[in-house]
């Protein structure tokens, strides 16, 4: 089993808040929470930070960590990466300009657009697929939580993966670069803010796969900075300043959609939430879909990035302000030609499987515990009705051989030895010397 120490993880749980509902254990995707002695449990080698739990959560007991704005003080110059889902926050928005200008306003020295380096990633993205004509159907690494989920649950899909950074990447390094010639300042001493519409990208700045170090030195909660920005942006409509870098194509990466419209391309699936997304990577798994499919967009929250838990819109609301936003953009601001600083936007890591659901530490071992998973499950109801504190009869048994959990605990059986005197835990122990 891999060592649960090197998962760093946004997501985590404020034990005053839980009051040990099932609630998240039925909306995981991964199946990364137990109920265990009347809390939640995370456990951090199956949770990939899609913030479904934080989404779902009626006691508000689930938070994501993120930075704040005095964590850039020790910077002398500070910089702001603005994510396209940004814009779908404000009301009556009609110049992506005032929103950085209050940026200005509120502490940051510059600004510089994900959606301008999203551009730059999309006029990539057409040149590989023109130099790879391969049939093999490319998996978008935009959504953090996408990439993460693949890389414990479908490793077969691992070489589809587009090997392109995501854009927030490629603006932290090109802001870090013109920041440096605009100033004349030392790379270290400039501070590279994100500003996260999710738990999973803060986690994949603090941990990322396919590159060895984020660029990214700060990241901030959409929800932390907006009341910030409110009374700043009164201001910054009376005089707006020319930031603005992204068109179309940048803007519309906050939306479901929008990365694969920016390929410009017809044969493509894009997908949101992340029940969706499970269900589009298991048929891509056992290859339902025909070749002629190129491309695939994954994005773990509802509409998008515009979904994310870190934000404050409804993201249906937000989708609807983006699109009226981008009606009037031209199609791109930026291309690689604009750009003097330059940047190598392939992934530099390889992207390799975690086999964290696997029952044993060798093979043999692993089969012979899948056995004993089989009698187990003969036993057990078959409810999954969470009354355990595991989301299904399966991942009660799994922690069961893992040692991390106890078939005794089924509600179900208990019931029934209690109320008709049916002793199906004596099968087990029979069994399976439980």
């Amino acid at each position: 089993m891999p060592d649960n120490q090197k998962f760093f993880h946004s997501v985590y749980l404020d034990t005053d808040k839980c009051c040990g509902c099932i609630t998240c254990i039925k909306t995981c995707p991964t199946q990364a929470i137990r109920v265990r002695n009347g809390k939640a449990h995370i456990i951090k080698e199956f949770c990939i930070d899609c913030g479904e739990c934080i989404r779902h959560c009626p006691h508000y007991a689930k938070q994501a960590r993120f930075d704040h704005m005095d964590a850039l003080e020790n910077y002398k110059y500070k910089v702001a990466l603005p994510p396209p889902s940004l814009y779908g926050q404000f009301n009556h928005l009609d110049d992506i300009n005032i929103i950085l200008t209050a940026l200005t306003m509120i502490g940051f020295d510059d600004v510089f657009e994900v959606g301008a380096a999203a551009e730059l990633v999309s006029a990539e993205t057409r040149k590989y697929i023109a130099e790879h004509e391969e049939p093999r159907i490319l998996i978008s690494t935009a959504c953090p939580t996408v990439t993460r989920l693949i890389r414990i649950r479908f490793p077969e899909l691992l070489d589809n993966l587009l090997p392109l950074k995501p854009p927030v990447e490629v603006a932290a390094e090109l802001a870090r670069q013109r920041a440096v010639e605009k100033t004349g300042l030392k790379p270290e001493e400039i501070g590279i803010a994100f500003i996260s519409p999710c738990p999973s990208k803060v986690t994949a700045v603090r941990d990322p796969l396919g590159i060895t170090n984020s660029s990214i030195d700060v990241v901030l909660a959409t929800k932390e900075i907006y009341p910030l920005m409110l009374s700043a942006m009164k201001e910054a409509k009376n005089n707006p300043m020319e930031y603005c870098l992204s068109g179309k194509i940048g803007v519309g990466w906050g939306l479901t959609g929008g990365e694969a419209a920016g390929i410009l391309l017809d044969n493509y699936i894009a997908a949101d939430g992340i029940e969706n997304v499970v269900r589009v990577l298991e048929d891509l798994e056992d290859e339902k879909f025909q070749m002629d499919i190129r491309f695939v967009e994954l994005n773990a929250c509802p509409g998008g990035c515009v979904g994310g838990v870190l934000n404050v819109e409804n993201p249906f609301a937000a989708s609807s302000k983006l699109k009226h936003l981008k009606k009037y953009l031209p199609v791109a601001l930026s291309h690689p030609e604009d750009f003097p600083q330059k940047t190598d936007i392939a992934l530099t890591d390889e992207i390799t499987y975690e086999p964290v659901y696997m029952l044993g530490t060798s093979m043999l071992e692993s089969i012979n515990n899948m056995v004993r998973l089989e009698k187990i499950m003969r036993v057990l109801p078959g409810l999954d009705c969470g009354g355990c504190g595991a989301p299904t009869c399966k991942a009660l048994a799994e922690d069961h051989i893992r040692g991390k959990g106890d078939v005794h605990s089924c509600t179900e059986l208990l019931r029934r030895y209690y109320l008709y005197g049916e002793d199906a835990f004596e099968e087990l122990e029979e069994e399976n010397s439980l």
